[in-house]
């Protein structure tokens, strides 16, 4: 009789660091509230309690919490830490300068009042406002959106570890996962390699031509939509995810997909937020990640593909998650199918693009979504959510 071998384990990515890092203590079995009687109170604000959540379940390892002055100094400067780990985005909790004398040793963080973790406050530093905006988001332009958040917080940022005292699932707690869940999913499934996408935007035809051209590559698709805080005139979270769940029951195969929230909050950073968008993938355990055009971006501050250009100044080994890198990808009415330039040998006027803008204005004012852009069924879903905001 012949034994075959048993099968060899999945071997996910090891997360940024090695260890994905833990820091949710629950109320009543870690720690008792009764101990953070008379303790300093702080009220956090929507990205920084994304941050916090980010932080606690190890989305963000091997932060442990908000970045204290010297590793804040060296990722704005050098795209790294203190000890050369890749990452590309300071991880902040500003406070304003009178607040700031109020917040020492061991502080709750409130959200509407209600506690939701703790800061051990180990420094408080003087924010570097300017050099952030310049070197983080490549202007000081108050009217970009990360800049302007940045310029509207406060001038101390506080530093320390962070616990979070339950995870929360907010508006989606079917699709609401930590790393460690997604890891879980994608090792019961069997998943040897895996690719996460990631969007703000509704999805699109263009999006869909991705996801299955890579879907002939690697075992399993992570489909991870941002819901954290966005623009104001982006299309709101609900909708989006609406969206997915549409496309995933009627035109993706069901083990091979997984739709799973990212609640971090957008800082439309363009290149350095796709370098930190891959990063923190990696500690959900996939092995792909996919970067188009204007990852992050907003208006015209970035090039097209400054995204994935950035990438070069990181080896393959210290991202530890290959980088999926395309190009603009649209209708052609000409070849009568999704196409890129590297596929399509016809001009602009055969292509059906649609800017993110221009959806808006057709949705707010009711028009149809040409279906070579979109399914219907999307489409649909995007009209009822606008129509409900009328």
């Amino acid at each position: 009789m012949t034994t075959l071998p048993a099968p060899s384990p999945i071997l996910l990515p090891a997360p940024l660091g090695g260890t994905l890092v833990h820091r949710v203590r629950r109320a009543g079995h870690d720690f008792d509230l009764a101990e953070l009687t008379g303790l300093p109170r702080l009220e956090l604000s929507d990205r920084a309690f994304a941050d916090l959540e980010m932080l606690a379940t190890g989305a963000y390892s091997p932060l442990t919490g908000f970045l204290g002055e010297a590793e804040y100094l060296s990722v704005i400067e050098h795209m790294r830490l203190a000890d050369g780990t890749p990452w590309s985005l300071p991880i902040t909790l500003p406070v304003s300068r009178e607040a700031a004398g109020a917040y020492t040793g061991r502080v709750v963080l409130t959200r509407g009042g209600e506690a939701v973790g703790t800061l051990d406050v180990q420094e408080r530093y003087e924010a570097r406002k300017a050099l952030e905006a310049r070197e983080v988001y490549r202007t000081q332009d108050p009217d970009h959106p990360g800049v302007a958040a940045l310029y509207a917080g406060g001038d101390v940022n506080l530093a320390g570890p962070v616990t979070l005292f339950e995870v929360p699932r907010g508006a989606f707690p079917r699709h609401h996962r930590t790393p460690a869940e997604v890891r879980e999913v994608i090792e019961a499934r069997g998943w040897r390699t895996s690719v996460a996408f990631q969007t703000r935007n509704p999805i699109h035809r263009a999006h869909e031509y991705l996801h299955k051209v890579t879907l002939e590559l690697v075992d399993g698709l992570l489909l991870h939509p941002l819901v954290g805080t966005t623009k104001g005139d982006d299309v709101p979270a609900k909708a989006r995810v609406q969206a997915y769940e549409v496309l995933l029951d009627r035109y993706y195969p069901r083990e091979r997909s997984l739709l799973s929230v990212y609640p971090a909050a957008m800082r439309y950073a363009g290149p350095r937020e796709a370098v930190l968008h891959a990063l923190s993938r990696r500690n959900y355990g996939v092995t792909h990640f996919i970067v188009g055009r204007d990852h992050a971006g907003v208006g015209s501050y970035y090039g097209t593909y400054d995204a994935q250009e950035i990438f070069s100044a990181f080896t393959a080994g210290e991202l530890g998650i290959q980088i999926l890198k395309f190009e603009h990808t649209y209708y052609c009415q000409s070849c009568g199918q999704l196409v890129s330039p590297r596929t399509c040998p016809h001009g602009r006027e055969h292509h059906l693009v649609l800017s993110g803008t221009r959806v808006r204005e057709k949705l707010r004012a009711g028009e149809p979504l040409p279906p070579e852009f979109t399914r219907p069924e999307v489409a649909e879903v995007l009209r009822a959510a606008y129509a409900a905001q009328d």
